[in-house]
């Protein structure tokens, strides 16, 4: 039987990417590449206002789903000037991205005590 995972070892395994990360890619610092200045806003689909639109959509619809809210959270991020904004969207997308993965872990702890595959 499969035990979800908990919080603690979700970030330990990003901790474990990130290390990953770093031995092979070294330290990055790349521009931001967000906000108006690189253009995002031009592309319809990467509006932080068309993902929660989507989103908002999705749910009054009963087909929502993490993508939608990670998806959303991502575009919000995306389209931030401002650092500290930009940072606070991050942290969001990161929280839901983490959340999803918990969900995962549990989905399939559950599937396994009743024998079913996990199918979502």
């Amino acid at each position: 039987m499969l035990a979800a995972m908990s919080l603690h070892d979700v970030l330990a395994e990003i901790a474990d990417e990130r290390a990953r990360q770093d031995a092979r890619w070294g330290e990055q610092n790349h521009p931001d590449g967000t906000g108006a200045a690189y253009g995002l806003n031009m592309v319809p689909e990467l509006t932080a206002e068309f993902a929660k639109q989507r989103c908002d959509a999705a749910f009054a619809r009963g087909l929502g789903t993490w993508e939608h809210i990670l998806y959303e959270e991502f575009c919000e991020a995306m389209a931030e000037d401002d650092p500290d904004r930009l940072r606070a969207e991050l942290v969001q997308t990161a929280a839901v991205a983490v959340h999803w993965i918990e969900a995962l872990d549990l989905r399939r702890a559950e599937s396994s005590r009743i024998g079913e595959p996990d199918v979502r």
